[in-house]
């Protein structure tokens, strides 16, 4: 039988030194040694049962509750989150939810359809209109938190792959969240839109909740095609929020609707110009769009061949804004018009030729991208200039 003694250790280790016990012997009869740490060995039943019988002294004592109580405090440090936090987390998920760049297109094109009506008409101004305005403002919100809200809602496993920072994708929101959100939007927008605005507007409102609708809910879910996706955009996008706004606040200041020369323009560029961004809004999803059968432009003709579609026919918007002012100078300043759109377009012009240069990687699809939201907001700032 095996020794259960331990083999002497050498009077010269130092007593910190790692110790081996004999493992049990084997069916072979080889016993191996087993490394223990450097923690002294646990006290025995007998020696438990002693010291529970004779308590250990008052500095061991307070040795003890000191340790409690940097234990509990560790723990509670590892627990629930802070009440600010959470809130902080949600407020950030509700935001990444809402697609801040579209908020940023919604309240940028609305502000300058106003402005453009108020300075058409400026004896017409009541300052006490500008609570309705802001009640339209955040009608619209609601109407694009809506149709982002519920693309992401039916979008979860594209956006896994093409998207993960997006809160739903990302687990930062639940479905059930979600969908909260977005009814909650859906009947806030439409009811400040019934109390305030009438019912042709209301009508049009209802009209591009229903094409966001269609847009992403199966069993229509038209985004799958690309003709189909393209007109809806371009339609939500540009003809009815430039029309319903500014119908809107030609009523709200007691006119009947009347085309201008410059908001003609602006509904038709910027029609044009949704177009271009639902083209070019598939080039950075193109692995997820395969992955899950999405039929894009980006898809079958190509990252670059979209590219240069998109950038060509935005240079055709540009060269249609530099001679329009030529062609009704009465209507539009070209010493803003003209110097501005080349401008725009020279932009365009090197950022695609980056685009070209850095042979279409994820991140510089997604700068130029970026790019031609940036020049979408360009346009609604300089609007009421021109």
């Amino acid at each position: 039988m095996a020794s259960l003694a331990s083999p002497p250790l050498p009077t010269h280790a130092p007593t910190t030194a790692a110790r081996f016990l004999p493992a049990p012997a084997s069916r072979h009869g080889v016993r191996l040694p087993r490394l223990l740490s450097q923690s002294p060995p646990s006290v025995s039943p007998l020696f438990s049962s002693v010291s529970a019988r004779f308590p250990a002294s008052p500095r061991a004592a307070r040795e003890r509750r000191r340790d409690s109580v940097r234990a509990c405090s560790q723990a509670g440090a590892a627990g629930p989150a802070p009440l600010s936090k959470t809130l902080s987390d949600l407020k950030d998920s509700c935001w990444r939810f809402l697609r801040p760049h579209t908020i940023r297109g919604t309240a940028l094109g609305s502000t300058a359809l106003v402005a453009r009506a108020l300075i058409e008409n400026p004896q017409l101004i009541d300052w006490r209109l500008v609570f309705k305005a802001f009640y339209g403002l955040v009608a619209l919100i609601c109407g694009n938190g809506y149709i982002v809200g519920i693309n992401q809602i039916y979008d979860i496993g594209i956006d896994k792959v093409n998207k993960p920072y997006l809160p739903i994708a990302a687990g930062d929101l639940s479905v059930q969240s979600a969908w909260l959100l977005v009814v909650s939007f859906a009947v806030v927008g439409f009811s400040i839109v019934v109390s305030n605005f009438g019912p042709f507007i209301s009508s049009l409102y209802c009209l591009g909740l229903f094409l966001g609708t269609i847009y992403s809910v199966p069993p229509f879910r038209l985004k799958r095609y690309p003709v189909a996706a393209f007109l809806i955009i371009a339609t939500v996008r540009g003809f009815l929020l430039n029309f319903g706004v500014y119908y809107a606040t030609r009523a709200a200041l007691g006119l009947t609707f009347q085309w201008s020369s410059p908001v003609a323009f602006i509904t038709c560029f910027v029609t044009l110009f949704a177009l271009v961004i639902a083209i070019t809004k598939d080039l950075p999803d193109v692995e997820g769009d395969r992955k899950f059968k999405i039929s894009t432009l980006a898809t079958k003709l190509g990252v670059r061949n979209i590219a240069f579609l998109g950038s060509g026919l935005l240079l055709a918007n540009y060269v249609a804004a530099i001679v329009v002012p030529f062609l009704i100078p009465q209507a539009f300043r070209s010493i803003v018009m003209v110097p501005f759109h080349a401008a725009l377009a020279v932009a365009l012009i090197f950022q695609t030729w980056v685009l070209e240069q850095a042979k279409y990687s994820k991140d510089a699809i997604s700068q130029y991208y970026r790019f031609i939201w940036n020049l979408f907001y360009a346009e609604y700032i300089f609007f009421p200039l021109i």
